[in-house]
């Protein structure tokens, strides 16, 4: 994470509603969750969190998630009690901060053969395509997080108005570049397969090149909106 592209708005005060839970995963793996709700505020905290614990000697990788982070060491430490400690007193010490990024518009299709679940979020909503098209169009969407598959962005800011949970059944194949929503969540297919979010159109734009300099085209803190390049209904 470049330290550069860090803000820092007003300090978070700490209580006991506002601890995190961290948890062990294998022997030298944490996961730290953010208390509170899926919000900007609680995303802010642990890319605070994730800035703090990065230089960590003792720390071999960072990935902070959805509301989340995940912090690997070198080895398998003699006490899992005292990093979770160190854990909470980086917590406790943390700013939200905000990410500074490039604002990314995608080109989209709305509607077209590969909205396959807009009947169903239609359905759900009560709202015809055409509202669920205006609204997820008007949207601006934070990137919280890369993951799931190489360059895929979790994106945050999505009117609960459209919000529709994710599938029971996931559909087996569904195609790179489909425009999706996972609960409170959208984003762009990144890969060709197995997927449980609900397609509403298509963008071509690739989000992915393996090729490329930097070969995701989201970074967490980015700013998205999409634009309604055709609508297919």
């Amino acid at each position: 994470m470049d330290m550069k592209t860090l803000k820092h708005p007003a300090v978070i005060a700490s209580s006991a509603a506002d601890m995190p839970k961290i948890s062990v995963i294998g022997t030298k793996a944490f996961v730290v969750d953010a208390p509170g709700p899926f919000d900007l505020a609680s995303q802010r905290r642990i890319w605070a969190l994730s800035a703090m614990v990065q230089d960590w000697p003792d720390v071999q990788e960072i990935v902070p998630g959805m509301t989340n982070l995940l912090l690997v060491l070198h080895h398998t430490p003699e006490d899992h009690e005292s990093i979770k400690h160190r854990l909470l007193e980086a917590w406790n010490a943390a700013q939200g901060m905000d990410l500074t990024g490039k604002t990314v518009e995608i080109p989209v299709t709305y509607g077209g053969d590969h909205a396959t679940d807009l009947p169903a979020l239609c359905d759900l909503s009560g709202l015809s395509d055409r509202d669920i098209v205006k609204i997820h169009a008007a949207g601006t969407y934070t990137v919280f997080a890369l993951g799931s598959a190489p360059g895929f962005g979790y994106l945050h800011g999505l009117d609960p108005r459209i919000h529709m949970p994710r599938k029971t059944v996931p559909s087996l194949k569904m195609a790179r570049g489909c425009l999706t929503i996972g609960g409170m969540q959208t984003g762009v297919a990144v890969l060709t397969g197995p997927n449980g979010w609900n397609s509403i159109g298509f963008a071509e734009m690739p989000m992915f090149d393996p090729m490329a300099a930097s070969p995701a085209l989201l970074a967490p803190g980015d700013t998205v909106r999409f634009i309604a390049e055709r609508i297919e209904l």
